[in-house]
C-alpha cells in the first residue's frame, strides 16, 4: 500500500471515530498536557489512538510524532516519520465550531523538506485535502491550486492568537490596507485552504506553531503551486523537533508577498 493510500485510510477512521463529538461533552475533559504542550482533550486522545491502532493493524514502520502522545517508535528499522496532529482546533472542536481537522504527513528524514506525503481532513464535514510529493494536490478527487489571479476581494488570513504587541505594531499596516482578514483557528486547515485558492496569502509570525500543526500543509501548499517562506524569506523548512517553533508565509505568487513585506517595514 502506497504511504497516500495509508494516509487517507486513517484519516477517514479519525472523521468516523470523531464526526458527533464536536461539541458535545465527550469532546472535552482535560488529559494533562500533551508533548506539543497544550492540554490533551478526550477528542484528541481518541483521534491519535485511531491513528497509532491502524498503523499498528497493518505493521506499518515508521516512528509516530504525534501532538498529545509525543514519540512512538513503531519499529526499530523505520521507513520515516508520521507527523500527526490528529485533531487540529481542539478549542473550536471542543465548542462545537466547526472549523478542526486532522492534518497528517510522512517524511523519510528529519526535515520539513523532507515530507513525500500529507492529509488534512476537515472533520466537520468529511472533506480531504491530499498531496504526494511532484503529483499534486487535491480536494478530495479534483486537482486544486493557488488562486494566481486578481481576485474580486483580496483575503489575507492572519494568525494573531497570543501575538506580542511588537508584532500587532507590525501587522497593523495590513489590517489597515485589506479590510478582508482571516482567523479561524486551525492553521492547517486554513493552509487547505489557501491551497485550494480560498485565500491569498496566510501570515503566521507569532514564532510559536509546531512542526505537527503545518507538516501536511506544507506539502499541499507546495503541490498547489504557493510559496512558503519563513521569517526571513528563505525557503520554509526545519526539524520536526518538538521544541521547534516556526514563523512563515504562504502567499499565492511573489507579487502578493512583496505586497505584505513592503507594508511590515
Amino acid at each position: 500500500m502506497e504511504v497516500i493510500e495509508i494516509l487517507r485510510e486513517v484519516s477517514k477512521r479519525i472523521y468516523e471515530n470523531v464526526k458527533d463529538l464536536g461539541g458535545t461533552e465527550n469532546a472535552a475533559g482535560n488529559f494533562g498536557r500533551g508533548a506539543g504542550g497544550d492540554i490533551s482533550r478526550n477528542i484528541d486522545i481518541i483521534a491519535e489512538k485511531t491513528v497509532l491502532d491502524y498503523l499498528k493493524e497493518i505493521n506499518f514502520e515508521c516512528i509516530v510524532l504525534g501532538e498529545e502522545c509525543g514519540r512512538v517508535e513503531l519499529s526499530k528499522k523505520p521507513k520515516g516519520f508520521i507527523i500527526m496532529d490528529a485533531i487540529d482546533g481542539s478549542a473550536n472542536a471542543v465548542r462545537g465550531v466547526p472549523f478542526f481537522c486532522s492534518s497528517l504527513a510522512f517524511a523519510t528524514e528529519n526535515r520539513l523538506s523532507a515530507i513525500t506525503d500529507g492529509v488534512i481532513t476537515n472533520l466537520s464535514n468529511g472533506e480531504m485535502y491530499w498531496a504526494t510529493k511532484d503529483k499534486g494536490a487535491f480536494l478530495n478527487e479534483s486537482r486544486i491550486q493557488v488562486h494566481n489571479k486578481d481576485p474580486i476581494y483580496k483575503i489575507v488570513g492572519i494568525n494573531t492568537s497570543g501575538a506580542s504587541t511588537n508584532l500587532m505594531k507590525k501587522l497593523n499596516p495590513i489590517f489597515k490596507q485589506h479590510n478582508h482578514t482571516r482567523h479561524f483557528g486551525a492553521n492547517a486547515l486554513e493552509m487547505a485552504l489557501f491551497a485550494s485558492g480560498l485565500l491569498d496569502i496566510f501570515i503566521d509570525l507569532r514564532n510559536k506553531i509546531r512542526v505537527q500543526d503545518i507538516a501536511a500543509g506544507y506539502l499541499i501548499v507546495k503541490e498547489a503551486g504557493g510559496l512558503l517562506v519563513d521569517s526571513d524569506l528563505n525557503p520554509l523548512d526545519t526539524n520536526l523537533s518538538y521544541e521547534t517553533r516556526i514563523s512563515f508565509i504562504a502567499a499565492a505568487n511573489k507579487k502578493i508577498l512583496d505586497e505584505i513585506i513592503l507594508l511590515m517595514k
